[in-house]
C-alpha cells in the first residue's frame, strides 16, 4: 500500500470517533465504532465474539491492540495484546479460536509467527516455514491455510503453506497465482483466494481460484465482476462474498456474492462505507465488515457494518 501519512480534517475525526452507530442503507446495518481505529487488520471469530487485531493506527505505526466485539450486546471490549505489533496479518477462525498469521514487523519484514486466541489468551504456535505479508487465511477441514503474499525476500510467494491443527505441523503446498492483499475463505472443505494485486494499486485482479485439499490442485473459476486488492471475503451459507477495496479512483464500494453450487456471481448491496485494509467476518447468518481505510493510501475508520445476504 501507499503509505501516506497526512490526513484531511473529514478523515482524522473518522480516525478518532469511528462513524456513527445506528440506521441502516439497503440493507447494511451500523454498529458501534471501533474504539481505535485502524487499517490493514487482521480480524475472525472467538467463541461469540468478533475480534479485530493489530494494523496501523492514524499516526501510521503499526499496533499489537486486540479488541473483541459481542454482536448480541453491540459492545466493544479491550482484550489482552497481541505479542507483537503487526499491520498486513492474516486472520482465521475455527471452532471458536482465531489465528492471527505473519504481517509486517516493526522493521517492515514479513514474519513467521502465529499466534491463536483461546480463552481469551494468546498462544503462540509453530512458526510458518517463511514470512509473509498481505497474504490472507483461511481453515478448512482442521487445516489452516496462508495464500499469497510477500514471502521473507519481499517477493510475491508462489507458494502455500498449510498447518494441520491437531498436528501442529507445517507443510509446503501449491499456491495460487502470485499476488498479494489477496483475500481467502473456506466452503464446503475448499478454499478460495479471491482478488489480489501484483504491486500497486494501478494493478488489481480480479482472479478467483478454488483450491482442493485432496487433489492438492489450484482451479480458476470465473473471475470476480471487477478487479479489487486490499480486499476481504467470508464465506457464508455456500456462497463466497466479497468486499472492499481500493483502486486508484478511490475506495471500492461494491459487493458481490459467488455461488459455489450455481457457480455464478450476484451483486448485493453496495457497502455504505467503502474501504480497504478491513476485516471480514461472518457470524449469526451476517457479514461483518469491520474497521478499514476509507480513502486509499493509509487512513483509518472505526466503521462497524453488517449485511444479511
Amino acid at each position: 500500500m501507499t503509505r501516506t501519512l497526512s490526513l484531511c480534517p473529514v478523515l482524522l475525526v473518522a480516525a478518532l470517533v469511528g462513524l456513527a452507530a445506528g440506521g441502516s442503507e439497503a440493507g447494511w446495518q451500523s454498529h458501534s465504532p471501533l474504539p481505535e481505529p485502524r487499517s490493514e487488520v487482521a480480524a475472525g471469530r472467538a467463541a461469540s465474539e468478533l475480534v479485530v487485531v493489530g494494523g496501523f493506527t492514524a499516526d501510521g505505526h503499526n499496533s499489537a491492540r486486540a479488541d473483541a466485539y459481542w454482536p448480541a450486546g453491540d459492545r466493544w471490549r479491550r482484550m489482552a495484546d497481541l505479542p507483537a505489533a503487526v499491520d498486513h496479518a492474516a486472520g482465521a477462525s475455527a471452532n471458536g479460536r482465531m489465528y492471527v498469521v505473519g504481517g509486517y514487523g516493526a522493521d517492515r519484514q514479513p514474519l513467521r509467527s502465529v499466534f491463536v486466541l483461546d480463552g481469551g489468551f494468546w498462544r503462540a504456535l509453530p512458526r510458518m516455514p517463511g514470512g509473509r505479508a498481505a497474504a490472507a487465511a483461511a481453515v478448512a477441514n482442521g487445516r489452516l491455510y496462508v495464500l499469497g503474499g510477500r514471502n521473507g525476500r519481499r517477493a510475491l510467494a508462489r507458494d502455500a503453506f498449510e498447518f494441520t491443527l491437531a498436528t501442529g505441523r507445517w507443510e509446503r503446498i501449491p499456491g495460487p497465482a502470485p499476488r498479494e492483499h489477496l483475500a481467502a475463505a473456506s466452503s464446503r472443505g475448499r478454499v478460495y483466494a479471491i482478488g489480489g494485486r501484483a504491486a500497486g494499486i494501478d494493478t488489481n485482479s480480479a482472479r478467483f481460484e478454488v483450491y482442493d485439499p485432496a487433489t492438492r490442485t489450484w482451479r480458476r473459476l470465473a473471475p470476480l465482476p471487477e478487479a479489487r486488492g486490499g480486499t476481504g471475503a467470508a464465506a457464508i451459507g455456500g456462497r463466497i462474498v466479497s468486499v472492499g477495496g481500493e483502486q486508484p479512483a478511490g475506495t471500492i464500494r461494491t459487493v458481490y456474492s459467488y455461488d459455489t453450487a450455481t457457480k455464478r456471481w450476484s451483486r448485493l448491496p453496495d457497502l455504505p462505507t467503502p474501504r480497504h485494509g478491513l476485516g471480514v467476518v461472518e457470524e449469526g447468518g451476517s457479514i461483518w465488515v469491520l474497521a478499514g481505510g476509507p480513502v486509499p493510501g493509509l487512513t483509518v475508520s472505526g466503521a462497524v457494518e453488517s449485511l444479511k445476504p
